[in-house]
């Protein structure tokens, strides 16, 4: 063998040590990478979880106000579909459990309210009034019924929610 044939083997080894040097610092920030990303993902599920568990008290709050007469029906209709709405994992669930809840709420979620309300005049909000009342007398059986059993299901919700 020559002196060229071990420099070549010599220049193949280095190059060969220094891919494969690259090669495990590559595996290596993979790893740190997916490492990272696993736990951003776990960060952001607790957020999310924390989030619902918040939710899914209001829902406990607002049903019980509502069946003890504290809060109105079209009220607390309104509040307890955008809440259970923004539940990603239940919303449909809840949609189907509770109808009489979304059928109230989109009888009423086009009347303005806050500031909206205050521009109408007292003979529109007089109608709007009206509209309300009607739709809650109607529904106010099935809404109640439907309450109580939303919450024992949301307390099923929040053990199901703590456990995680």
């Amino acid at each position: 063998m020559t002196t060229l044939h071990i420099a070549l083997l010599c220049l193949a080894a280095v190059v060969i040590i220094i891919l494969a040097s690259y090669a495990t610092l590559l595996l290596l920030k993979l790893r740190q990478q997916k490492q990272q990303q696993l736990l951003a993902s776990r960060q952001e599920q607790l957020k999310q979880m924390a989030r619902d568990v918040k939710t899914v008290n209001s829902i406990v709050l607002i049903a019980k106000a509502v069946n003890q007469k504290q809060c109105e029906i079209s009220e607390g209709c309104w509040r307890l579909s955008v809440l259970m709405e923004s539940l990603p994992q239940q919303s449909q669930q809840l949609k189907l459990k509770f109808p009489a809840i979304f059928k109230l709420y989109s009888k009423i979620s086009h009347m303005p309210i806050l500031d909206a309300r205050k521009q109408l005049t007292k003979q529109e909000k007089l109608k709007l009034d009206l509209e309300r009342m009607t739709a809650e007398e109607e529904l106010e059986q099935a809404v109640l019924e439907d309450i109580a059993n939303l919450v024992p299901f949301a307390h099923s919700l929040q053990q199901e929610l703590n456990k995680q």
